[in-house]
């Protein structure tokens, strides 16, 4: 029974070679898009560290910088 959903009436060899390729593309796109936004996140970082705490204040303020800690503190990727 598990040689006959492996072997697939000879289409087995196509079809799980194209799953493990799609499967290995998905999990290379997710490793470049979390790099790009931990780089992101520490530049970020390292503007907003450096202000004054006037300027911290208004930066709080702003929605952008709202939204971004939202989803840095609290990240599902």
């Amino acid at each position: 029974m598990i040689n006959e959903v492996l072997y697939m009436n000879g289409y087995g060899l196509y079809v799980w070679s194209s799953f493990a390729f799609t499967l290995s593309c998905f999990c290379i796109l997710y490793s470049v898009i979390k790099l790009q936004l931990v780089k992101e996140q520490k530049k970020f970082r390292a503007r907003f560290e450096s202000l004054e705490t006037d300027k911290i204040e208004i930066a709080k303020k702003q929605e952008t910088y709202k939204e971004i800690l939202a989803t840095s503190s609290a990240s599902k990727i």
